[in-house]
């Protein structure tokens, strides 16, 4: 799989702009203070649908052929990327079809029915990449990848270029990884713009799918995932997003449950944000001090979604942090 250009992640920025909010970097004075970094978030959970994944869904479904688009497009997700699909085909006037696990977000589902979307709840995950594989044959729709995809990376690019734009003298970010297509397109783009500053990938301890695959020097499979953050839990990495990673990212740390916990409360109760778990792992690492950084570095952390709800908020915040 070739990856995207450079000129594709400018095109992607057209794109995106025309159809997509420029979501907000703003300091925290108490994050830096408990952490000893000028402590930056970039609030995805403020982007159309809750997430940053309908960048790389508009970006990629805009690209489609007349053909392509009468037919309508299909994918499966945990819950972001099916509200992303779901609201790009909206924008674009696109018939949408979603495949998601039974064990899925009533929520995200729910919003991604809103959106216009046909949602199938089916089986476990690997029951539902058979279904979509399926569904994609029987009707000849249109599968719009995840994040193993050279457009849905390039869209996922924009935010990287954004972050560097409004923090040129950025030291680091820190990014969640599910299946890759996020932190290859923000590595990517941050490291074009600004080659000095550090990339770190950020996973769950039972879903460290990139971690896996660095040490095997191959995209590697789980067996199965284990955690909170139910989209960082994708069972397998990307070939195109594992040989990004490889390339623009310069280390990965692990999280666990009570520290993505952690994360959640203090964006809640000190920052006024709601993050959802996978959009909190980055931050729960900077502040386990997963990572080594010089003091008053400045850190960029990408809140990555905001899709959770209120039943499941409280729950969460029930549990030991």
């Amino acid at each position: 799989m070739q990856a995207p250009s450079w000129e594709d992640a400018r095109k992607a920025r057209e794109v995106v702009s025309r159809a997509l909010h420029r979501t907000p970097l703003v300091g925290s004075e108490t994050l830096s203070r408990l952490t000893g970094h000028r402590v930056q978030l970039k609030l995805e959970n403020l982007q159309k649908t809750g997430s940053f994944k309908p960048r790389g869904a508009l970006n990629h479904m805009a690209a489609l052929s007349p053909e392509a688009k009468v037919r309508g497009v299909i994918t499966i997700s945990a819950g972001n990327h099916a509200q992303g699909v779901a609201y790009a085909a909206k924008v674009l006037g696109l018939s949408a079809t979603v495949v998601m696990p039974e064990s899925a977000s009533p929520t995200k589902a729910e919003a991604a029915r809103g959106y216009g979307a046909e949602v199938i709840l089916h089986g476990d995950v690997a029951a539902a990449f058979a279904k979509v594989r399926e569904l994609e044959r029987d009707r000849g729709l249109h599968f719009v990848h995840p994040f193993d995809d050279p457009r849905v990376v390039a869209g996922q690019a924009t935010l990287g270029m954004e972050i560097v734009e409004d923090l040129p003298d950025l030291d680091a970010v820190l990014v969640g990884i599910g299946g890759g297509g996020l932190i290859s397109g923000v590595a990517w783009a941050v490291k074009e713009l600004r080659p000095g500053a550090r990339v770190i990938g950020v996973e769950p301890e039972g879903a460290d799918t990139m971690h896996r695959s660095r040490r095997e020097g191959k995209p590697a499979r789980l067996e199965k995932t284990t955690t909170i953050a139910d989209g960082l839990a994708a069972p397998f990495a990307g070939e195109l997003n594992f040989c990004l990673v490889e390339r623009y990212v310069d280390e990965l740390v692990r999280v666990t449950d009570s520290e993505i916990v952690m994360a959640m409360r203090l964006l809640f109760e000190r920052c006024k944000t709601v993050a959802e778990p996978a959009g909190a792992a980055a931050l729960g690492a900077l502040l386990a001090r997963k990572i080594s950084l010089n003091p008053e570095s400045r850190v960029c952390c990408v809140i990555s979604g905001g899709n959770v709800g209120a039943d499941a908020l409280a729950s969460l915040f029930s549990l030991p942090a």
